[in-house]
C-alpha cells in the first residue's frame, strides 16, 4: 500500500467517523499534501525507514484548528493497519498524532510564503518553486465540503502566460550563457570542468523540459524521475544521459546540441514561439556549440504584459538561487523576489 492509499484509507475508516460523529458541523477538507515522497506519489518500500506512515492533511477554520485537535488526539486509536497513529518525525521528535490541521490558507501560506487567495503578483508568481507548489497541489485530496483548498490549488494550477515565457527565457538564457563552455574547458584539457558545465546545463535543460510541458518541476532528488515520465522524455531524455556520460568533450558537446533542439522542437509543438530552423549554431568560428541568440528574443518579444516585459533575465527564484535552504524557506523566497519588478528581476 502507497502512503496516499494508506492516508485515503486512514481518513474513511478512522478519522472521518471520529468528526462525523464529534463535529459534524465543522468544514473541513482531507487529503494526503506536504512533504513526503509519497505526496509525488513515488514512495517505496525504502521510503518506510522515517516520516512515512499515518499522515493525513485536515484543513479546518481557523477558529475550529484546536478542537479537532483535541478531539482527535483523544479519540484516535493507539494504531491503525499495524502503523502507529503517533509517531516522531525527523523534524519534530516528539510521539503525538500526525494529522496535520489548519486552515485551508493558512496551510497553503506555510508552503509557498504567500496569501494565494489574495491573488498573486508577478514577484509572487517568481518566488514560487516547483516544490513549494508540489506540495500543494500534488497530492489527492480525499474531500473538501467547503471547496477552499480546491480553489486554491486550481490558482496554482500553472504560471500566467507572459510569466510562463518568461521563466522558459530564463532558463534559455543560462543554456545561452555556458554552452559553448563545454567546449572551450575540454579544449584546455579540463575535462573536469568540462563535465561540470555540462551538469549545470543538463539540470537548466531538465527544468526547461519540464515548463514546456508545463509540469511544476520538484526538488533534485525526483527531478529526473518526473522528467522521464514528460512527453518530451522519449526523445530528450537519451540525449541528456549521453551528455552525462559521454568520455569526450565533443561528444558531450553534440549530445548536449541535440537536447537542445528537441526542446526546442518541442516548444514549436506546444504552440509556443520558436526561432525558424534550429536552435543552436557554431560559436563564432571555434569548434564549440552556441545558442542562436534569437532563441530567447522570439519568447521575450510574445510579451505583453509592461510589468513582465520590464523583468531582467534571471527569471524564477530557483533559476538563480540553488540554496537548499533557502529555496524551502517559505518565508525568505517572497522576500528574495522582492516587491517590484526592479527588485525581481
Amino acid at each position: 500500500m502507497s502512503g496516499t492509499e494508506l492516508a485515503r484509507a486512514y481518513w474513511a475508516d478512522v478519522v472521518r467517523p471520529i468528526l462525523e460523529r464529534k463535529l459534524p458541523d465543522v468544514p473541513r477538507a482531507a487529503g494526503r499534501l506536504g512533504t513526503g515522497s509519497d505526496v509525488l506519489g513515488l514512495d517505496d518500500d525504502t521510503s518506510r525507514d522515517h516520516d512515512w506512515g499515518l499522515r493525513l492533511t485536515l484543513l479546518v477554520p481557523a477558529d475550529s484548528a484546536d478542537e479537532v485537535d483535541e478531539v482527535l488526539a483523544a479519540s484516535l486509536p493507539a494504531e491503525y493497519q499495524g502503523w502507529p497513529t503517533a509517531f516522531p518525525l525527523t523534524w519534530d521528535p516528539t510521539v503525538r498524532h500526525r494529522v496535520e490541521i489548519a486552515a485551508p490558507a493558512d496551510f497553503v501560506r506555510t508552503r509557498t510564503g504567500l496569501d494565494v487567495g489574495g491573488g498573486l503578483s508577478v514577484p509572487d508568481w517568481l518566488s514560487l518553486t516547483g516544490q513549494s507548489v508540489l506540495e500543494v497541489t500534488a497530492g489527492p485530496v480525499f474531500e473538501d465540503t467547503a471547496g477552499e483548498i480546491t480553489a486554491l490549488r486550481e490558482r496554482l494550477a500553472w504560471y500566467p502566460h507572459d510569466v510562463w515565457l518568461h521563466v522558459l527565457a530564463a532558463d534559455w538564457t543560462r543554456i545561452e550563457q555556458e554552452l559553448p563552455f563545454v567546449g572551450r574547458t575540454g579544449q584546455r584539457g579540463d575535462d573536469l570542468g568540462s563535465r561540470l558545465i555540462a551538469a549545470r546545463l543538463v539540470t537548466a535543460l531538465v527544468r526547461l523540459g519540464s515548463l514546456l510541458e508545463r509540469r511544476w518541476p520538484p526538488y533534485p532528488k525526483w527531478a529526473g524521475t518526473l522528467f522521464g515520465r514528460l512527453p518530451v522524455a522519449p526523445s530528450a531524455g537519451p540525449h541528456l544521459a549521453e551528455a552525462l556520460a559521454a568520455p569526450t568533450w565533443p561528444e558531450r558537446d553534440a549530445a548536449l546540441r541535440a537536447a537542445c533542439e528537441v526542446l526546442h522542437e518541442r516548444q514549436r509543438a506546444v504552440g509556443l514561439p520558436t526561432l525558424d530552423g534550429p536552435a543552436c549554431e557554431p560559436f563564432f568560428d571555434r569548434p564549440f556549440t552556441g545558442l542562436r541568440e534569437g532563441v530567447t528574443g522570439a519568447l521575450r518579444g510574445a510579451i505583453t504584459d509592461p510589468e513582465v516585459r520590464a523583468l531582467a533575465h534571471r527569471g524564477g527564484i530557483e533559476q538563480w538561487v540553488d540554496d537548499v535552504g533557502t529555496l524551502t524557506d517559505a518565508g525568505a523566497r517572497p522576500r528574495l523576489a522582492g516587491s517590484g519588478p526592479a527588485a525581481c528581476g
